[in-house]
């Protein structure tokens, strides 16, 4: 019986030290690795945010330059809790705004979007962060799997007319591929709603003009 406690307490104690040494092993690669990840993570963002903005168009460290979406405009543009805007600035001049938004009627639920937006009012860019869209179907809206996307570059409230900004078969100016409508719909109303926030507020994005 004795002997049965002894080899209890071992075993016990044993434990113990692997999860001591294994919780300070842990702790050590994290401190060591923290700052690459977080490195990795920044610059990932950035080349994403990059994608939406014309080349060589801002100067700024554009994360420093985020603003976080207050509870109206969350709710406007559909996203969620931790969103923001970014602001690309040329100097001290801010020129362009990327958007994060949400289109929340996809065939398979949310499609998350960056949308670049100009001072002029132009879309810059569009670009899909995540997406549960049917694959093969509904994921052309990927610039990595169809230009479609590009299609949004240039346009505007004026161009075409807000009334046109509808896939084709909804009468609108927009291309969809036959038999994937939902994605292609959801995404144009998605961009169209931003510029639509971005019109309302651009006093409070670019400044008095």
């Amino acid at each position: 019986m004795k002997t049965m406690v002894q080899n209890g307490v071992r075993g016990a104690i044993t434990l113990f030290i692997f999860a001591l040494v294994f919780t300070a092993l842990m702790a050590g690669t994290y401190a060591l690795t923290k700052d690459i990840v977080l490195g990795n993570e920044k610059a990932a963002k950035v080349a994403l945010i990059a994608q939406v903005l014309p080349k060589g168009s801002f100067d700024n460290d554009i994360l420093s330059d985020a603003m976080a979406q207050d509870a109206a405009t969350l709710k406007q543009l559909n996203a969620e809790v931790g969103a923001q805007i970014y602001r690309a600035k040329k100097g001290s001049d801010t020129v362009a705004v990327v958007v994060e938004t949400v289109a929340p009627d996809g065939y398979s639920g949310k499609i998350k979007l960056l949308v670049g937006v100009g001072k002029d009012g132009q879309v810059l860019g569009v670009r899909v962060v995540a997406h549960k869209e049917t694959p093969g179907l509904g994921d052309y809206i990927e610039v990595v799997k169809s230009n479609w996307i590009l299609g949004f570059d240039g346009k505007s409230l004026q161009a075409p007319d807000a009334s046109r900004w509808k896939v084709k078969k909804d009468g609108g100016d927009f291309d969809y591929t036959a038999g994937a409508t939902i994605s292609p719909r959801a995404v144009v109303k998605a961009v169209k709603n931003t510029l639509d926030y971005v019109s309302a507020q651009q006093t409070a994005l670019f400044g008095a003009q």
